[in-house]
């Protein structure tokens, strides 16, 4: 049995079924990776509401708090935002420092407040 198989640089290339199957398991491999980065996206956008709900700040500050304990902890970003939904549902997470949470997001309150006088009150989430 033939197959067919149509691209840019070959219009129409026979395809033994063992090219078709390869071909079958790189499109199930880069399904199953677009799969998860859609779910890693969606928990780091609950994770920036949060810290935009406990840290009074900004959506994108919020991003810029995430990232930044990301890179001072050396933790995975999506690791990071899952310990945050975890963290202000109340969920006690072993590797999880929520102070460091509570300085950026200070830091980054700190320079949004500088220019409007008022300084930056202490920031507990939770």
């Amino acid at each position: 049995m033939a197959f067919f198989a149509i691209s840019r640089t070959q219009p129409l290339r026979l395809l033994s079924a063992t090219e078709l199957a390869v071909e079958q398991e790189l499109l199930d491999t880069r399904n199953a990776q677009l799969r998860q980065a859609v779910t890693s996206h969606a928990v780091v956008d609950q994770a920036i509401g949060a810290v935009v709900a406990c840290g009074r700040i900004p959506p994108e500050k919020a991003w810029q708090v995430l990232r930044e304990v990301s890179q001072r902890t050396n933790t995975r970003l999506r690791t990071v935002a899952e310990h945050v939904l975890e963290h202000v549902q109340g969920i006690a997470v072993p590797d999880f420092d929520p102070a460091e949470l509570e300085r950026a997001i200070g830091r980054y309150r700190a320079g949004a407040d500088t220019g409007r006088g008022r300084g930056s009150p202490g920031v507990r989430l939770r």
